[in-house]
Formats: structure tokens, sequence, C-alpha cells
């Protein structure tokens, strides 16, 4: 593993978390804190509808903003660090459902007069919404790591963020800044990207850092330290979307030095990875960058797409076109599937040209006498154009003028065959104008992980807009999609949880945070089968957009944590 180590020398160059930066004007949002009904510290008494048990409602704090400024809650600051009360519920939430849905995501995007450039630049925003007969509570609370605290003390930027670099007082100081970026002190250990549970019950939000590992409760909020891992592998990125079940962490180790990607295991319980084996790259400079990858039953799917990892972008003060990135079309597309116990490759082909953030899942097609003959591989493709990295400039988010600029997307499925062919296919699942050409931030029923599956959730799009505004269900059997939309809103990834017991691939819930019109927003719950709305609790403030989330549920221990 001599390569990894080398690795992780450049491999801290790569990523402080993954993509982009751009010149933004923006005012920062102005907040008047006032005496008034709204915001008088008031306990009183309402009705659950889902319960009809009275219940103490919290109200939110007296905070008023002005009128000039009541944009779109989805990309504004959070309005402070941390809030927790008790939501009035209008409709039915299910008995069946107790637990706590957890979402992260970059929820503070400036400092004092600064503005950051890019939507994944901000300190991570950690939400709560905790479900238990039928009532609903909601806190939020800042993840406080040392880059979040650093620039809370100094008012400035202290780590390299996504896009945005601290700048040097001198030139002594520019050198010494670039040190560290060799060392990956430098980096930022910013965990706004997605969160987990463990198998042990321990939670952990994530970023493409590996330093930026964050264990938090999941009950309080409460950092309560960095997740240090127990190996001697080095490294200082990896996916931000690891595989977690209960037995075992699974994660791609990009490789800058011998282009490739190390694939790793970690135990429930343990803090030690081991390693699988590894990919080599087959085309390109570097490695394709990895935000996400998916399995199956049996085999690790790696990608290897043309949107690869340059360092030398990293190194520059200023944005370049594609960020922390290069587009090598000429380098060509790769798909490798590796055995998940031998480490062994036994497929690696190369596929038409794509550009994907997210995967969704990935199955074993089987013949006649139960051989596995291909994978399949299923993910949210942005027709292998990376301006969707553009669109993502927290500028062009808050100046939508009714133009319609979002870049298209479907589900892209990926076909593998496992005979030794060296061509794979990839082709749309279903027609992309089913859920508006618009297709990200997908979850599906995770008891069909690595397994053949019919429904996934996801955002998807009703045009004109420039960022993805509809919930959508996608039916890969029949090809069809059921939409839902509020005009004016931005939802979150759409979670689903199914219900305890349940047989079909459907009987469940989808949840999901709206950011709506004029600065507010709501917890929104679908029927996953129907997908119509069965309630809905406003939240006392809009919530900036979030990312990734998970479920945990009542019944898990969250004791002994171990960082």
């Amino acid at each position: 593993m001599a390569s990894l180590s080398c690795s992780s020398f450049m491999s801290s160059l790569i990523h402080t978390r993954s993509f982009f930066k751009d010149q933004l004007s923006y005012e920062t949002p102005k907040y008047e804190y006032c005496s008034n009904t709204f915001g008088k510290n008031i306990n009183k008494t309402i009705v659950n509808v889902a319960s009809k048990v009275p219940t103490t409602y919290v109200a939110p704090p007296p905070i008023k903003i002005r009128e000039d400024n009541r944009k779109l809650a989805a990309w504004t600051s959070i309005r402070q660090e941390k809030w927790e009360g008790e939501l009035v519920v209008e409709g039915e939430i299910p008995l069946w459902l107790n637990g706590t849905y957890l979402r992260n995501g970059p929820g503070l995007w400036h400092l004092g007069d600064y503005n950051f450039r890019h939507l994944f630049d901000g300190y991570a925003t950690l939400v709560r919404l905790y479900f238990e007969n039928g009532h609903l509570t909601m806190g939020h609370r800042q993840i406080e790591t040392e880059a979040y605290k650093a620039a809370k003390k100094n008012q400035k930027i202290c780590f390299r963020e996504f896009s945005e670099v601290p700048k040097p007082d001198n030139f002594l100081a520019y050198i010494g800044d670039l040190a560290n970026l060799f060392s990956g002190a430098s980096l930022t250990d910013n965990s706004n990207t997605g969160v987990v549970k463990l198998g042990d019950g321990r939670v952990v939000c994530l970023t493409e850092t590996i330093k930026g590992s964050t264990v938090i409760d999941p009950n309080t909020l409460e950092t309560i330290g960095r997740f240090e891992f127990e190996d001697s592998l080095g490294g200082l990125i990896h996916s931000a979307h690891p595989i977690v079940t209960n037995e075992e962490f699974l994660t791609l180790l990009p490789d800058l030095i011998n282009p490739g990607y190390v694939v790793v295991r970690m135990e429930s319980g343990t803090n030690e990875r081991k390693v699988i084996g590894r990919v080599n790259c087959r085309g390109g400079p570097s490695p394709g960058w990895v935000h996400s990858f998916p399995v199956t039953e049996n085999y690790v799917i790696v990608p290897e797409m043309s949107l690869r990892y340059c360092a030398q972008n990293l190194l520059k003060a200023e944005p370049t076109p594609l960020y922390k990135f290069q587009w090598h079309p000429d380098s060509k597309a790769f798909m490798h599937v590796m055995c998940k116990v031998s480490g062994k490759i036994v497929a690696s082909v190369e596929v038409p040209l794509f550009v994907q953030f997210h995967f969704i899942n990935a199955y074993e097609e089987k013949d006649e006498d139960g051989r596995t003959t291909a994978v399949i591989a299923d993910c949210c493709e942005h027709s292998a154009d990376t301006t969707i990295l553009e669109n993502l400039r927290l500028e062009k988010l808050r100046s939508f003028s009714g133009e319609d600029v979002l870049p298209d997307a479907k589900v892209g499925r990926f076909t593998i065959p496992l005979d030794g062919s060296p061509y794979g296919t990839l082709e749309a699942a279903l027609d992309p104008n089913e859920h508006g050409r618009g297709m990200d931030m997908c979850s599906f029923n995770q008891a069909f992980l690595g397994k053949k599956y019919r429904y996934a959730y996801a955002c998807g799009a009703k045009r004109p807009c420039n960022f993805p505004n509809t919930l959508t269900k996608i039916d890969l059997l029949e090809k069809k999609a059921k939409n839902w939309y509020d005009e004016g809103a931005i939802p979150s990834e759409p979670f689903f949880v199914a219900r305890p017991g349940s047989v079909d691939e459907d009987d469940g819930v989808v949840i999901s945070m709206i950011s709506d019109k004029n600065g507010e927003g709501y917890a929104l719950i679908l029927d996953a089968s129907s997908f119509e709305e069965i309630a809905r609790a406003k939240f006392p403030y809009g919530l900036p957009y979030g990312l990734h989330g998970c479920w945990v549920p009542n019944t898990t221990s969250q004791q002994s944590f171990k960082k």
C-alpha cells in the first residue's frame, strides 16, 4: 500500500471537498431582533391533528426578517446556531413512524460581510425531525468542526473549503498555506454533505475529506468529536457517500499518484478500514471523481468518470471553469466490477461519457439458470454535461429570472456485461420527460440495497426552473413517474422510510423538507405508495437547502459512543 500512502500526499490537494469557486456579489440577509407578537416567548396549547392530544408549542425565536429580504430561504444562511421545538401538524402522521430523521447540509454561507461563492461552501447545519406517536419535534444545530469554530472565532475562513481559500496576510503566510495543503492540515473538516448511522449505533456526518468525518449525538445534535480511522491506510479524501449497513462500511479512496481507487471495508463496531482490492484507472491523468458508487450483493462497482480530479486546479487561488476538476473526454469513461470477497476485478468495460453525482442502486442480472450475466447500475445522470457544476453557484441559484436554465438529467442505467465484453451501455431507464428532465438527490427502500428493485424517489423538475423543484416517484417497471409540486418551493432529498413489517417495496412514507416561497418552510410527509401528501408541519422560519439524510429508529441504542 505504498502507493496509497504516497497518494495521501497528493490526495490532500484534491478535495477540500470536491468542487467549485466563482465570484459572488450578494447582500448578506439583514435580520432585526424585535418584540412583536410573532417573536414573543409565548407557550400555548395546540391540538395535534394526528393524535388529537394537546401538546406544548414552543414559540419561535424573536426574529423578524425585513420585507425586502423575504427571499426563498433555500439559499440564505441559517438564522441562528440552534433551535428546538414541537411543530403543529396538519394532517396525520402514521403512528408507526417513530424515530429520528436527520438531514445534513451547508447552512451558513457568510461570515460578517463576506459571502461564500458556492452552494457546497457553507458550514454544516444538521436538522432533526423527531417523530413519536403522531407528534413531530424539529431541531437544528451547527456542527462544531474545527473549521466552523475557527471561522466563528476569527470571522474569516481559516481552512480550504469547497471552493473558498483563506486569504493569506503576506507571502510567507501563503507559502505556509501551501505547505499545509500538501500535508492536509489546511483542508476543511466541514462535515456538510451526508450523515449515516453505523451498525453499532454511532451517527457520523461526512464530506469528501477524511478528516471531515464527525460523530454527533442524534438526540441532542451535539458534536461529539472527530471520527478517527484506526488504521495505517492514510489518504485524505474518500467518497462522500459510503455504503453503510448494519454489518459494514464500504468506501473508495482515490489514488492520485498511481491513478486508481482503493476499495476498503470497515466492520461494524470498529474504526479500522481494511483493503478489499484496487482498481487502476484505464484512462486520463488522474482518477475520475467518485462522489458516490453502488454495490450489488456480491460486487462493488467503481465508476471512472471523465470528470477527473485536478491537483493543479486546487493549487490556484482563483476558480477555473471546472473548479477542482478537468473534463477529459478523450480519456473515455469506464465501469469496473470488483468481487467483494476476493477483491478480484471481474469486469472492466468502456461506457459512454457520463456526468453524475449520485448513484441510486445496482443489482445483478441473472439468466434462466441463475448465473449472473451482467450488473445493472442506475444513477442520476446529467447527459455528460459539466455545466451542472456552474449552475450550483449561489449567485445563480439566488437570481432565477424565470428562464429555463436547469441542465437536463435522466435516470441513467448502466449495463455491465460479465462475459468479457469490452463495452457496456448507458441508456435512460425511462423517458426523462416523465420527471421533467430533472433528476438528483435520490433514495429507495434500503431493504433492496444491491438487489433488483422497482421504485426510487428523487427530485425532478417542473420547467422552467434553475434547480430541481419537484419530488418524484420513479417506477422502473412501468417506466412512469408520479410528481409532487408546490409552486415556488424547493424540496430537499425525498427520504424513504419503510413501515415496520412491510412486504411491498413502497409501503412506507417519504419525508422531505421544503423551502417555501416568502422565506418560509415546512416538513412534508407523503404516502410512498400513492405519493399523496398525508401531513405537513410548518417550521418557525425557513431553513436553508439541505443535502442528504438518514433514519435512526427509536429502538436504536445511542449509548457508548466511540469517536
